[in-house]
């Protein structure tokens, strides 16, 4: 079965938070939803989770209980352990037998020595940790995090898009909005977003593969509108030149352009 939205719209006053925006979910995958502050990335994912009402449009999403959201603010009970916690959100989810999977889950997220430990009291990747591992508890067909890994130590967002994986080996449909185009690149499909509007879709080397013209590194851009810094030099996009065959770009790249193509339309 696939999940998704069909055409969606979400208004917030005269903003169109979302406009037009089709998205496919499908078992077993994980899809990574990536595009800079107000581009509609939340807006999407409470869409799917069904806890943002559409305008227009059509949503496919698994019946209720079957659906697992996590926020950025984790959705944990500071004041209870982490077994504690996880207890919880078994009786929530109304689940019986559920001891082995959530012992083989806290081990999975490196948490089995800590289940003692109040919740308020992790750090701030065991938190998010927590609750991803309370949110799996239940083997949804798909589960969203909205941001799981921002301000994360490396280790930690490693972690957790190693517990998504896991999920989707097992048949799970995973979302991820993610401020991070490296953990993008390891999604099986990426949808970019700009100003509630999809700007790209498609596995990460299909994103890349069409992006218009060619890349190259320069000490002063010539032409400032469409350059970029990344470390001590330039990144200048030719729109019209031929791509090397050398050329190795990144899903960053793809991204920049796509909003700058999308912005420079918008001042036309």
């Amino acid at each position: 079965m696939t999940w998704g939205t069909t055409g969606v719209a979400v208004r917030f006053g005269v903003t169109r938070a979302l406009d037009g925006v089709d998205f496919s979910v499908g078992p077993g995958r994980v899809h990574a939803v990536i595009g800079g502050d107000g581009s509609g990335k939340s807006t999407l994912l409470r869409v799917l989770a069904g806890v943002q009402a559409v305008h227009e449009g059509a949503v496919q999403r698994p019946p209720v209980g079957h659906v697992a959201f996590v926020s950025s603010g984790g959705g944990v009970f500071p004041d209870l352990t982490v077994s504690e916690n996880v207890e919880f959100s078994a009786q929530a989810y109304g689940l019986s037998n559920w001891r082995e999977r959530a012992n083989h889950l806290l081990s999975r997220a490196g948490l089995s020595p800590f289940t003692d430990r109040l919740a308020g009291r992790l750090s701030g990747g065991q938190h998010r940790k927590l609750a991803g591992t309370m949110a799996l508890l239940p083997a949804p067909e798909l589960i969203i995090l909205d941001e799981v890994t921002t301000g994360l130590d490396p280790l930690s967002r490693i972690e957790i898009w190693r517990l998504m994986a896991d999920a989707a080996a097992a048949g799970t449909a995973v979302v991820a909005a993610t401020a991070y185009l490296d953990e993008a690149e390891r999604a099986e499909a990426v949808l970019l977003l700009h100003q509630g509007r999809v700007l790209a879709s498609g596995s990460p080397p299909a994103v890349i593969d069409a992006i218009p013209g060619s890349i190259e590194d320069t000490a002063e851009p010539d032409d400032p509108g469409r350059a970029w810094r990344r470390g001590r030099k330039w990144r200048q996009w030719r729109p019209d030149a031929a791509r090397p065959g050398h050329s190795r770009l990144r899903l960053e790249d793809a991204a920049i352009i796509g909003e700058l193509s999308a912005e420079q339309g918008e001042q036309r």
